[in-house]
């Protein structure tokens, strides 16, 4: 059994932080990196992607919305030519800091809203396959099992990966439960790790209601802002490898 670790890094913006990027990067074998437009800045992403390529984890543009304000957890009503071109501008940004610093951008993940509306939208979802069509057609894009990236993708000849989430709620639907609800972020670390054991080993996870829902994820994404995440992601790692997971980038 093999699976790819992710997290959210280079959230920071100017003199703010957020997160331990440096041990976490010691952690995951993928790194999702903020491009700008809900966290991250030139230096930071710099520093991100060099540290990065250093440790040799592969390098994901997270793409989103533009609302810096909101961390791009807003939705956001964005039409579709222009949804394509901040994609694209964001998505070129990265990969070129990425090359610069000896490394390249190897997949595509969106964030917060953008990825949960492109789950269920399809004219968002093709505004943002058709940026990464336009930019490298050999991009991946992380997405829901549930998502209607993979049929929009597969009509453009573009691959997605599924992925699924260690420390957060499910809907019986297979979606996330908004972050607004009461549960919705999972933070004890034997519980996210035994989830996450769950899902690469049978490729299921328990719903909110109880039910077993498939997930038959390639990537499992620990999230980098919420309290103790490096912690989570630590024992995330500790209790796949001791089930016998192997730990490997997808890309």
């Amino acid at each position: 059994m093999t699976i790819d670790l992710n997290a959210d890094l280079g959230e920071g913006f100017g003199n703010w932080r957020l997160g331990d990027d440096a041990a976490l990067l010691a952690v995951v074998t993928s790194a999702n990196v903020a491009c700008g437009f809900h966290a991250g800045d030139p230096l930071i992403i710099r520093r991100t992607c060099a540290a990065a390529v250093d440790l040799g984890v592969a390098i994901g543009a997270q793409v989103s919305y533009r609302d810096l304000a909101g961390f791009g957890r807003r939705e956001m009503e964005v039409d579709a030519e222009e949804l394509c071109a901040e994609v694209l501008y964001q998505l070129a940004a990265v990969d070129g800091i990425a090359r610069a610093m000896g490394g390249r951008v190897s997949y595509v993940k969106p964030h917060g809203a953008l990825y949960n509306r492109i789950c269920r939208d399809p004219e968002q979802a093709e505004a943002v396959v058709a940026a990464v069509v336009d930019y490298d057609r050999g991009l991946p894009v992380l997405t829901l099992p549930v998502s209607a990236v993979h049929e929009i993708a597969a009509r453009e000849g573009l691959s997605t990966v599924v992925e699924a989430f260690a420390d957060r709620a499910y809907t019986p639907a297979g979606t996330l439960v908004p972050r607004r609800s009461p549960g919705a972020v999972l933070h004890d670390p034997a519980a996210v790790a035994a989830r996450a054991v769950r899902m690469a080993t049978s490729g299921t996870v328990t719903a909110v209601d109880g039910s077993e829902i498939a997930v038959n994820a390639r990537s499992i994404c620990v999230h980098g802002d919420t309290p103790d995440a490096v912690l989570l992601a630590r024992t995330v790692r500790e209790s796949l490898t001791a089930a016998g997971v192997t730990l490997k980038a997808f890309r």
